[in-house]
């Protein structure tokens, strides 16, 4: 059994989630970027598998960490391809952690603001939203492509400030990306966690100084 996490629950008000690797289980985009995009791009271009996640790698590792990273519309015309046609084209693989409704209506009850706080595109949420039904749990749903930088870059909590009304000494912020989460830190938000496993299918990761969580029954203590 794992062990629970200590939560300052009485002192927190606002609990930022991220989405993917966090709230989703991150299988899916791994799955899609690293086999199924290679697959489709190379039938696109006549090539191998091979070649075409080399190809992909140098596009994305160029970008990496910024807005266009994260946005299909900026691989939608890079590519000429259909991203959220080929996105369907796997979306079994679409999975809600376990234990994160449970989670997630435990804040509810608790009275807790519960802001969905993602990288993802827009297009990318709808259609996850489709397959996992979880968007009624937040009180509001907030995309880095509405704030104008990618978590991880300075100054976006500064920006998120001007949209969203929350106190960085009473929230709690629970991100699978430890880059994401060193902004957070860097920033001022005091309550931060990271994700043991992000990807069921992949190894445990190394959280460094964040205490990881497990499975979310660790938060789900008495208040």
């Amino acid at each position: 059994m794992t062990q629970a996490i200590p939560i300052d629950w009485q002192n927190i008000q606002t609990v930022f989630l991220d989405m993917d690797g966090t709230l989703l289980d991150l299988h899916f985009d791994n799955h899609f970027w690293l086999e199924h995009m290679p697959k489709r791009y190379a039938e696109k271009h006549s090539i191998t598998v091979e070649q075409a996640s080399k190809e992909l790698s140098q596009k994305t590792k160029s970008i990496e960490g910024s807005l266009d990273w994260y946005c299909l519309d900026y691989w939608e015309k890079t590519l000429d391809m259909d991203i959220v046609g080929l996105k369907h084209e796997v979306a079994e693989r679409i999975a809600i952690r376990a234990n994160v409704i449970e989670f997630l209506e435990h804040l509810s009850a608790m009275n807790k603001r519960v802001v969905l706080l993602t990288n993802a595109h827009h297009k990318t949420i709808k259609l996850k939203f489709g397959y996992a039904e979880i968007e009624h749990h937040f009180d509001t749903i907030i995309t880095a492509h509405d704030v104008g930088l990618a978590k991880e870059e300075d100054g976006f909590w500064q920006a998120l400030e001007k949209i969203e009304d929350f106190d960085k000494t009473d929230s709690l912020f629970i991100d699978d990306n430890l880059a994401v989460l060193n902004t957070a830190d860097t920033y001022g938000v005091k309550h931060l966690l990271a994700i043991h496993q992000p990807d069921s299918q992949q190894a445990i990761k190394d959280t460094g100084k964040f205490t990881a969580i497990e499975c979310y029954t660790q938060l789900m203590t008495v208040a």
